[in-house]
């Protein structure tokens, strides 16, 4: 019973996941696929800079909320924070590929953010201050990834949960998936511009090197 009941948990969160705020964002206000603007990626950050300022609080929340009502959820249920943590991971997992938008996504951070807050709310804080300073830096992309890989000295520092470099780790590499993955966007033919683009994706997200040319273009920019 109780396997059952985390199996329908994770594929519910995938489903559940799967709702494509950001792209739902563009099409209602803009009748844009915000998948052909910026870096590609319908996520809060391309709705802040195609869509609506604005419409990057309700978005984001609803995207934290995605992954965080499974995880709280699977608590209550007491499930475990194992099975919590591959609940909320679940929906981070759908709506980076989300099965209702061709598997063609977001990047998830708002997601760990769910899932952080239920499972360690300071890991939440922590994960913010990098994303600020990357913010005000103007390139949050290599700064996300820093607070993704040293949440678990953090835990350390502040004895929380034993989950999270478990959680940290699957942090990443999920980050790093979809980077590479990047919605299925075609990639240089090998040799030394494929390296550099991946590369590029791995540590910036993006396969130019300026990153406000990168999340400004539009569908006539290659």
């Amino acid at each position: 019973m109780v396997a059952l009941q985390a199996a329908l948990l994770i594929v519910g969160a995938y489903l559940v996941g799967s709702i494509p705020t950001g792209y739902l964002a563009g099409r209602l206000l803009k009748g844009m696929d915000l998948r052909r603007y910026g870096s590609g990626t319908p996520t809060g950050s391309m709705v802040y800079e195609h869509v609506a300022r604005w419409m990057v609080v309700p978005v984001g929340l609803f995207d934290i909320a995605k992954a965080a009502l499974p995880t709280w959820l699977a608590l209550q249920l007491d499930l475990g924070d194992g099975v919590a943590l591959a609940a909320g991971l679940a929906a981070v997992a759908g709506h980076n590929w989300p099965v209702f938008l061709s598997f063609t996504g977001g990047r998830g951070i708002s997601g760990f953010l769910g899932v952080l807050v239920v499972l360690f709310p300071l890991g939440t804080l922590w994960l913010l201050g990098f994303l600020l300073v990357g913010w005000r830096l103007g390139d949050s992309t290599v700064w996300t990834l820093i607070g993704l890989g040293t949440l678990p000295v953090f835990s350390w520092l502040v004895e929380g949960p034993p989950i999270v470099p478990v959680a940290s780790l699957a942090m990443v590499l999920l980050t790093l998936a979809k980077r590479v993955e990047a919605n299925r966007r075609p990639l240089p033919p090998r040799g030394p511009d494929r390296r550099r683009v991946l590369l590029r994706r791995l540590l910036f997200d993006r396969d130019i090197r300026s990153h406000q040319e990168w999340i400004r273009r539009t569908p006539d920019e290659p």
